[in-house]
């Protein structure tokens, strides 16, 4: 038995002892993080952390309490139990509590979700990661980070639910700049299961590049472009969506643009969540213990679905049931899908930008802020590389400009002109490893000012 899953039998003992009534949930994290950040072209830190850490969650007469801690011991252990009861029997009668998941198979994904040499990776290892990197832009400032992460996640519950993974992540973000400022700065990002995959030098090169076509930036005057998004720009609209659309508690509340059965989105667009797919980083079980199911969430353009954790599914009923997405918070926040999947075009970025008449190339979104849920208006910048395109060529650099735009309507029926052919993981507002995405081309995006507004 792993530490993690003897953690979680513990404390179900224990709270059992305290309180036979109780209906208990346990999730247990047992592994290791390290990151490896650098600056000014110079690696100058490195920090690691190993442990285990536990969330503990009980029903008392239907009154729900939870606490966490990374202290594991038995005395820390007591404390954590002694004071999740007594905040239970201290609080209201949740109406909503929807019960304990039910004992389900869970897969094993520990061949295609984990591989131990990414978590096991030293400060060397992620070094050679960054040299590359940085020796791929000979004369530019270099800055960013490399991180891994390896980890074995167990639950258990008192319903007789039983579940354990393993997963790990690596991740190379980085810029390459230009002078003193970043106002000419290019990125890349590189996420994979492992850390083998991760090529510094590939990555140095693209970020290097948009650097130096950087340098010579043009004020450009607002207003609606076509557009050609590379990955990290799509997801960001991605993530988005998934939170404040494809939750069902944004559906409940009504604060949801989603409507299930309308083509609320182009012929193009194939969205789906699934972390079963070889490809996915994390656990296939939620913190509630129920199974992750593939949920297509658009299909065509389509709505075709949405994710819901137990309470959503309670809460909603005609039939509703949980799709292993609930989140830690969940009661706040509602489901979140965490291995979204844009399925791929069949068209190369270069012959998206060979096919703009007048329009824009963008890197990467930025301090992106909600303005209406929704209808999913939101506002942004651009960074790290923003080009003019003219009759199919990258003409010059243009100056970060301030977006506001709802992303329903950027992929609306109609508003989809390609689908590029190079999926990969993009940094996303709510982490990496999240979205996997490709280049999109757009018909339009509204551009409303320059940085400062």
């Amino acid at each position: 038995m792993t530490r993690a899953s003897d953690l979680c039998d513990r404390l179900l003992g224990m709270v059992a002892a305290a309180e036979p009534r109780a209906q208990v949930e346990v999730n247990a994290v047992d592994g290791r993080s390290a990151l490896t950040r650098f600056a000014n072209s110079f690696i100058h830190q490195n920090v690691g952390e190993q442990g285990c850490s536990v969330f503990l969650r009980v029903v008392v007469d239907g009154r729900v309490a939870g606490s966490s801690t990374t202290a594991t011991d038995d005395a820390s252990l007591d404390r954590l139990v002694a004071a999740t009861l007594a905040a239970a029997r201290l609080r209201p009668e949740d109406p909503d509590w929807p019960g304990l998941a039910d004992a389900a198979p869970v897969p094993d994904l520990t061949a295609t979700h984990y591989d131990a040499s990414t978590e096991e990776a030293d400060p060397a290892d992620r070094a050679a990661v960054v040299r590359a990197f940085v020796d791929a832009g000979p004369g530019l400032r270099a800055a960013g980070y490399c991180d891994t992460e390896g980890a074995i996640h167990a639950f258990a519950n008192t319903a007789g639910q039983r579940a354990e993974a393993r997963s790990s992540r690596a991740t190379l973000d980085a810029i390459h700049q230009v002078g003193e400022t970043f106002d000419a700065a290019g990125k890349a990002h590189q996420t994979s299961r492992r850390l083998t995959d991760l090529n510094g030098a590939a990555g140095g090169r693209v970020a290097a590049q948009k650097a130096r076509d950087s340098a010579e930036a043009s004020d450009l005057e607002p207003g609606h472009y076509e557009v050609v998004l590379e990955p990290e720009c799509v997801g960001e609209i991605l993530s988005f969506l998934a939170f404040y659309g494809f939750n069902a508690k944004q559906v409940i509340e009504g604060q949801s643009f989603a409507r299930v059965g309308e083509g609320q989105f182009d012929p193009a667009i194939v969205l789906l969540d699934s972390a079963t797919d070889e490809r996915a980083i994390g656990r296939p079980f939620d913190v509630e213990g129920t199974p992750k199911a593939a949920t297509v969430l658009v299909d065509a353009g389509t709505t075709t679905g949405l994710v819901h954790d137990r309470r959503t599914a309670h809460r909603m009923g005609d039939g509703a049931v949980s799709t292993g997405h609930a989140i830690p918070g969940g009661e706040t926040y509602g489901a979140f899908p965490e291995n979204l999947f844009l399925a791929e075009g069949e068209t190369a970025p270069a012959d998206m930008v060979a096919s703009v008449e007048r329009g824009l190339l963008v890197t990467e979104f930025n301090y992106c802020r909600i303005l209406d849920p929704k209808t999913q208006v939101v506002t942004g910048l651009t960074r790290n590389g923003t080009f003019l395109i003219e009759n199919g060529k990258v003409t010059g650099a243009v100056k970060n400009l301030r977006f506001t735009q709802s992303f329903v309507d950027a992929l609306a029926p109609g508003a989809v002109k390609a689908v590029g052919k190079d999926g990969r993981f993009a940094a996303a507002e709510f982490g990496v490893g999240m979205v996997h995405c490709p280049t999109l081309h757009l018909a339009s995006w509204n551009f409303t000012g320059g940085a400062r507004g």
